[in-house]
Parts: structure tokens; sequence; C-alpha cells
């Protein structure tokens, strides 16, 4: 399976039944992206060859505004969407199955992991996956250690304050924290 097609198949299949064929193509692209990882986090590398290696496990051209910190870990890698810069601090895990698109602008905190994968909730069923996709804005500023959860959307310009864990939308310009994250304040363009 070429990325394109496990793209538009999770897409249009949300759940990935334990053993299935589609649940046998993600450890295909697990084994791919730990081995891009390992490349990218115990060697040095100076940002154009990062870039080159963020290229390479999502198989799409990455700007040369983008900016990464390793140590970097993914579980598969194909299905990161990172957009102008974009700025990944280290130790971040991202569980990007279902999908991850990063706008511009988007500066994601040191340890913050992006889950998009639930297990069934049936105990007979629980090696069974839903995957959703997360979404998040332009300029928006995510914390140290914050979760953000599947089937979120961040908006335009929020702030996730850190260590928070996000089950939610988040409305554009807004400063949401905690554990679940709730709204704290309004953002203004004014200081």
């Amino acid at each position: 399976m070429t990325a394109e097609e496990f793209r538009n198949t999770i897409k249009n299949e949300s759940y990935i039944g334990g053993g299935s064929p589609l649940h046998l193509e993600f450890h295909a692209f697990s084994q791919r992206a730990m081995k891009l990882t390992c490349e990218m986090n115990y060697n040095y590398h100076t940002p154009e060859e990062l870039r080159s290696l963020m290229s390479k496990l999502t198989q799409s051209e990455i700007d040369e505004t983008f900016g990464i910190f390793p140590p970097f870990y993914t579980d598969c890698g194909i299905n990161i969407h990172i957009g102008k810069n974009v700025f990944i601090n280290s130790g971040c895990k991202f569980q990007d199955q279902g999908g991850i698109f990063i706008d511009d602008g988007a500066l994601i905190g040191h340890n913050v992991v992006i889950a998009t994968l639930n297990h069934d909730m049936n105990p007979t069923k629980r090696a069974s996956m839903i995957a959703q996709p997360i979404h998040i804005g332009k300029n928006v500023w995510i914390g140290s250690n914050a979760t953000i959860l599947a089937g979120v959307s961040i908006g335009n310009g929020a702030v996730i304050g850190a260590g928070s864990v996000v089950t939610k939308d988040v409305p554009e310009n807004t400063v949401y924290a905690g554990v679940p994250a709730k709204k704290i304040k309004d953002i203004s363009d004014e200081r």
C-alpha cells in the first residue's frame, strides 16, 4: 500500500479491526517510521538534513521554514501534514495514523503527545482502533507536555497551556488549559 492509498483508506474507514489487512499495514509503516526516527534521533543533523528526513518520513515536501529539535517519535509518519513556519520542540510523540494537520506558524512545545487513535471500548475487540484526524490551526501554540486527543481541532491563534489534555475542539484565539482542558480566556491582538 502506498502512502496515498493509506491516507485515502483512513479518510474513508475510521475503524481498523485488530488483525485486519489495514492493521497489518499500520505495522509495516511503523517499522519504516522507527527506522527513520532512529536515524533522526541518534545522530546529529543540520536543520536541512532534519527537513530532508521529515520529508522522507511524511512522504511529502517539508517547507524550508520548518524547524524541529529531536528527539521526535511517530508510529506511522506518512499521515503528518506540516505547513510553513512550523516548529516542533524536542520529545514530541505523534500517533498520526488518523491524520495530523499542522497549519502555518504553529509552535509545538516539548514532549507534546498528539494521538489520533482510540481503541475499541468492547474488551473482546480491544485491539481494534478508531482513527480520527487532529487539526492544528495557524499560529497555534501548544505548551510543553500537553496531550491532544483524537478528533480535536484547535482554532487559529489558540494557546494550549502546558500539561493540558485537550479532549474537545478549541475555538480560535482562546487559551485552554487543564485536565481536561477548559477555556481560560480570549486572546486579543492588543497587548
